[in-house]
């Protein structure tokens, strides 16, 4: 989302409320709006810059750290067998806690590993994270279908509806009402979860769905919320609802 709107399209904003969701079978990945070159290295890891931190999370996830000197695959074994649709089913309740894959990672870092969690957004944590999601490529995202994530998903809608910051916006009404239509001179996606942690060219970077999410508020002015809090894991909870059945395309690339 750019910074600075067209009016017209404030105006025709302004004057909607309720919507209803965009129907399964008109879903579509941002891949879809891709130029054929970039579609073409997004598919071509060999080409695909995010392949760097592809290979710096395999051998993340093959070092030992820590007293017993215990890595990834000392409990798990082999990412590309253990890791298969994982990615697919966050985020997800463990405990009290509402965790995305991130924040599951540092659990086991700190608590298997007995090492200082990752920095959001560092190099390490979003290796290792693009390279357990990674493993689920081609795999459907989950439903959500425990009991216990209905709250979490019924406020990750009142956030995606929230109408937030000096321009007055919310997620809805870009991504679920004006869907294909143009802002400044680009075409608004559906705003699907499916590549994430994503490679965009105008990052030249790796970055998280957080990160993105950011970038949005900021966008229309609102003061996003702090770093790892609940809303962010809520919103991420409700966007893989919304493309629930929709295959995990990690690494994406966008522009």
């Amino acid at each position: 989302m750019k910074r600075v709107l067209a009016p017209w399209l404030l105006a025709g904003m302004a004057t909607l409320s309720a919507h209803a969701d965009i129907p399964l079978h008109e879903r579509q990945s941002g891949t879809l709006l891709l130029s054929s070159s970039n579609r073409a290295i997004q598919e071509d890891l060999s080409q695909n810059p995010a392949s760097f931190w592809l290979m710096e999370g395999e051998t993340l996830w093959q070092q030992p750290a820590g007293p017993k000197q215990q890595s990834c695959r000392s409990c798990h074994g082999e990412a590309q067998t253990s890791m298969k649709g994982v990615a697919t089913r966050y985020p997800r309740r463990v405990g009290e806690r509402l965790m995305n894959l991130d924040d599951q990672i540092n659990q086991c870092r700190q608590e298997r590993q007995q090492q200082t969690p990752w920095k959001a957004e560092s190099s390490p944590l979003l290796s290792l994270s693009v390279w357990v999601a990674h493993q689920s490529r081609g795999q459907a995202i989950s439903d959500v279908d425990d009991p216990a994530l209905r709250e979490d998903l019924k406020a990750g809608r009142q956030h995606f509806e929230q109408r937030m910051g000096q321009i007055n916006l919310s997620c809805a009404q870009c991504h679920d009402q004006r869907w294909g239509q143009k802002l400044a001179g680009i075409v608004i996606p559906q705003a699907h979860p499916t590549g994430y942690p994503i490679y965009r060219l105008e990052w030249q970077s790796l970055g998280s769905l957080e990160r993105r999410l950011r970038n949005c508020m900021n966008a229309v002015r609102a003061e996003p919320f702090a770093s790892g809090a609940l809303e962010w894991r809520q919103l991420e909870l409700f966007l893989k609802w919304r493309a629930r059945g929709m295959t995990v395309e990690t690494p994406a690339l966008r522009p």
